[in-house]
């Protein structure tokens, strides 16, 4: 069962403009009202993610190219400082991190990089299941999935427990982990030692809370999003198919050093 279940967990900038997201706001409510969200499923004994990637289409003919900055994983290498504070601004409101990088340095390291590539942005809340947690950290565009799929770091020792808040990188085995992952909605200590290592805390859940739940675990063991599907895809895949999610607009980071 714990094998099945990290299996289950497996994988996965800066800007002072927000996007104006109203029209994908009143599409979601009138699809919200139109038909009652699914209770979420429980958590999974088994393996829920097909790690194969699923065929896609290439982006549409006019397409901008991604930011350079996010096809060069290597070079997102700086180190983080020992504390900073990490703001998404989501569709359910804003949602603030604190990292402490003795936690976990390499997911400290990798948290703050993505962060100010700009790696966090229009990215969905893909698996969101109620009272385990919320998983994000696919990128919306398939040439930059494609850039990071394997641009893992190595483990880091489990130093805090997964309890409420705890924010956390998903992974699918020994020193797999890369741009995904996951907010603690409770406590899931029994996650500790599986070595899911949390690097950073939620101030306040309010908006973490208020995420879509409707569509439970991920294909194929549920009726929520194919990981291998977003990674081929992207946003055009979940925007036709799960409209209900929620989605990080942006991430900044709002202060170093803890200031």
């Amino acid at each position: 069962a714990a094998l099945s279940l990290l299996a289950a967990l497996a994988l996965g900038g800066c800007r002072s403009e927000e996007p104006d997201d109203s029209a994908f706001r009143a599409a979601r409510a009138e699809a919200r009202g139109a038909e009652p969200a699914r209770a979420a499923e429980a958590p999974p004994a088994e393996d829920g993610v097909a790690h194969a990637q699923a065929p896609g289409n290439p982006p549409p003919t006019g397409t901008p190219a991604p930011d350079p900055r996010l096809l060069r994983p290597a070079a997102a290498n700086e180190q983080a400082p020992e504390r900073y504070t990490v703001e998404l601004t989501t569709t359910e409101g804003p949602i603030l991190i604190d990292v402490t990088r003795a936690w976990a340095p390499l997911g400290a390291d990798r948290f703050y990089n993505l962060v100010k590539i700009g790696f966090f942005e229009d990215m969905a809340f893909f698996r969101v299941i109620e009272g385990f947690m919320a998983q994000t950290g696919l990128h919306g565009d398939p040439r930059v999935n494609r850039a990071w799929r394997t641009a893992s770091i190595q483990d880091d020792p489990v130093r805090q427990s997964n309890t409420r808040g705890r924010v956390t990188f998903a992974t699918s085995g020994a020193n797999s982990r890369t741009t995904q992952f996951f907010i603690n909605f409770g406590d899931n200590s029994r996650l500790d030692g599986m070595g899911f290592a949390p690097f950073g805390q939620v101030r306040d859940m309010r908006a973490v809370d208020a995420l879509h739940a409707g569509y439970g675990e991920g294909a194929p063991r549920g009726r929520g999003p194919s990981q291998g599907r977003i990674q081929s895809q992207g946003n055009a895949y979940l925007r036709q198919a799960f409209p209900e999610l929620d989605y990080i607009r942006s991430a900044r980071i709002v202060s170093e050093g803890g200031q």
